[in-house]
């Protein structure tokens, strides 16, 4: 069952007629080819997303209540993450305009409401100093909550992709589609969705940090640092993402050649030995190996001085060992 499919079955007997007597049963009729399928899928979101709608607009003909902001529970996840300008232009608005929309809520237990939309509405209220907020009581269970919020959240313009991939998350784990089933069902390639998801290989350290400015950081990008994450440079991805969040002059760009950069090596340390003015050889080091470097004459020798330098290891060894 496809993802329009699961929130129709969800709100097919919220505020609809009863069915008639006698109907028969609709024949299944879904396409079985993939691009049948596809089309299939988008058509049954189409539907979900305008049944949405035509609930959302039997609840503006109901009349608001104001509740008290005291009353209001948040759930982790489902806030919708502003940047510091777009939140201070909702509050400035509401500050000096009434609510043109009234917030979403669910009737909990003991006189408490479920923030089901306008979250930041609410924060906003909230730092403004007021008590109560005009508010909607809808009768809608947990997975059409999320179904509804994925969907009105998923083709927005503003929506950041990282902001998409958790909303891809919770709707797997409410779900249990997997990754192809998404993109199917919601009518996106794959090559999208996989792009998506290649926040989730990044660390966890580096998702935090996200956390704070979505819109920092592209699917693109992500993907490229994904990549980074898995060949072992997990420490230099979360320093290039902090660096992100905290310079904003720091472009993605950036990030990923500062993931990418290769550790400095230390230059070779070389000292030349010498009989009288003559150069014999260069000791050098580098990483834990010791390179002996003949000059001319003197590199027909070195088979000799090789065994002289192993017996020379193994006597010092032996010394070390006796004392």
């Amino acid at each position: 069952m496809g993802i329009g499919d699961r929130l129709l079955a969800k709100t097919a007997n919220v505020g609809s007629k009863p069915s008639e007597p006698g109907t028969a049963r609709p024949v299944n009729t879904e396409a079985r080819t993939s691009p049948g399928r596809l089309m299939d899928a988008q058509h049954r979101i189409n539907t979900a997303q305008a049944r949405i709608k035509e609930l959302e607009s039997q609840l503006e003909e109901r009349a608001a209540l104001e509740v008290p902001l005291d009353a209001l529970v948040e759930v982790n996840g489902r806030r919708r993450k502003l940047t510091s300008e777009q939140f201070h232009e909702l509050k400035s608005n509401l500050a000096q305009h009434a609510l043109a929309t009234p917030i979403l809520v669910r009737a909990l237990t003991e006189g408490k409401f479920e923030i089901v939309a306008g979250h930041n509405r609410v924060a906003a209220y909230r730092e403004l100093g007021r008590t109560t907020i005009r508010a909607n009581v809808a009768s809608i269970d947990e997975g059409e909550i999320e179904f509804a919020a994925f969907f009105s959240n998923l083709l927005s313009p503003s929506l950041t992709d990282f902001e998409k991939y958790w909303n891809f998350k919770r709707l797997q784990e409410l779900s249990g589609l997997s990754r192809a089933e998404i993109s199917e069902s919601a009518g996106l390639s794959k090559s999208h969705v996989t792009r998506i998801f290649s926040f989730d290989a990044l660390p966890e350290a580096a998702k935090a940090a996200l956390a704070e400015k979505p819109e920092r950081l592209g699917s693109n990008a992500a993907q490229k640092l994904a990549a980074l994450t898995e060949a072992g440079k997990a420490e230099k991805v979360v320093e290039a993402i902090r660096r992100l969040i905290d310079d904003d002059n720091f472009t993605q760009d950036k990030a990923v050649a500062l993931a990418t950069e290769k550790p400095k090596v230390t230059a070779p340390s070389a000292t030349v030995v010498r009989s009288g003015r003559k150069k014999v050889c260069e000791v050098s080091t580098r990483n834990g190996v010791v390179g002996i470097r003949f000059f001319e004459k003197e590199a027909s020798d070195a088979e000799q001085w090789s065994q002289r330098i192993v017996e020379f290891i193994n006597k010092t060894l032996s010394e070390t060992e006796d004392n």
